[in-house]
């Protein structure tokens, strides 16, 4: 296993035993982050520190973890539904993790999105990169700008793609872009 695959695992592993808080605007305070309303949807936006911001798509149903216990979010437990992720170079020591029934995507900088449900997990980034692998396995792939993967159950190789322009607008639209 090299550094890279050491790091996401590591990361990984601090976001399955960590602290969870549920998402509401006095938990989300405690996880260092403030949920705002996106006027006129039913769409949040939740910003935490040093520039992390998480789009939260109507209906998603997630919780925001604390690995290493200092009071802020460092991964998300994705259950249901999208979110949209912009986490800025620095903006969380050690990078951030989305980890899914499917999946666990990890980053240290970049813009991506995460979307779960019906027994599936779909990962597409914006910007920067994105280690992607299955819950239960450590073989994953690293996604790059247009990129994305669909992640089933199984043990077939995860297979990096191009999004076509019409997958990408028709998710980028669920988030109000």
């Amino acid at each position: 296993m090299n550094a890279r695959d050491r790091f996401f695992r590591s990361l990984v592993v601090a976001g399955l035993f960590a602290g969870v808080f549920r998402v509401d605007a006095a938990l989300a305070q405690d996880a260092g982050c403030r949920l705002e309303p996106v006027a006129g949807t039913a769409r949040q936006i939740l910003k935490c520190r040093k520039g992390l911001t998480i789009i939260v798509e109507e209906g998603a149903r997630f919780t925001l973890e604390d690995g290493d216990r200092n009071g802020k979010a460092d991964a998300v437990r994705l259950r249901r539904k999208a979110l949209l992720l912009d986490a800025p170079a620095g903006s969380v020591q050690g990078g951030f993790a989305v980890v899914t029934p499917q999946a666990i995507a990890a980053v240290r900088g970049t813009k991506w999105a995460v979307d779960t449900g019906e027994g599936k997990t779909s990962v597409f980034v914006l910007r920067g990169r994105v280690a992607v692998h299955r819950s239960a396995s450590d073989a994953g792939v690293v996604l790059a700008p247009g990129e994305g993967v669909d992640v089933v159950p199984g043990t077939a190789p995860l297979t990096v793609k191009r999004w076509p322009a019409k997958r990408v607008s028709a998710l980028l639209a669920r988030f109000g872009l």
